[in-house]
């Protein structure tokens, strides 16, 4: 699995990136920008994340923005809906407003800071990411 963890805090994405080295390849990035960098990147050469863990309090482009331009970058190049990279919004933010926006903009699950990796994992399983064999 090819995943990409954003987030801006470093030791929030150092902990991220130990924990899901386990599931696959992780790229990283401290910025919305860069974030979107790698994913059109990884779109054109056909190597598309298959997880992305976004914060949503990030700088120069926030989490939401990012959500939308991916979302419509995948209608863009024409990815199927079965193809289309899981989302996994994160943030310390406990708003049901937010919680609502992300899931209008397109995120599969989101996750309150601090993380539980416990339910992270949960999640990948839903998502069909990683199977119970695999913890």
């Amino acid at each position: 699995m090819k995943i990409l963890i954003a987030e801006d805090d470093r030791l929030s994405r150092t902990f991220l990136e130990e924990f899901m080295k386990d599931y696959g390849s992780c790229d990283s990035a401290s910025d919305g920008m860069e974030t979107l960098d790698l994913i059109l990147e990884a779109i054109k050469q056909k190597e598309p994340y298959d997880l992305l863990c976004l914060d949503i309090m990030m700088p120069k482009v926030d989490g939401f923005k990012v959500l939308k331009v991916i979302r419509g970058l995948e209608q863009q190049y024409k990815v199927p809906p079965e193809q289309r990279m899981k989302i996994i919004m994160m943030t310390a933010i406990a708003d049901v407003d937010y919680v609502d926006q992300a899931f209008t903009c397109g995120c599969d699950a989101y996750a309150s800071k601090p993380i539980n990796m416990e339910k992270v994992q949960e999640v990948m399983q839903q998502l069909g990411l990683v199977s119970v064999s695999q913890e």
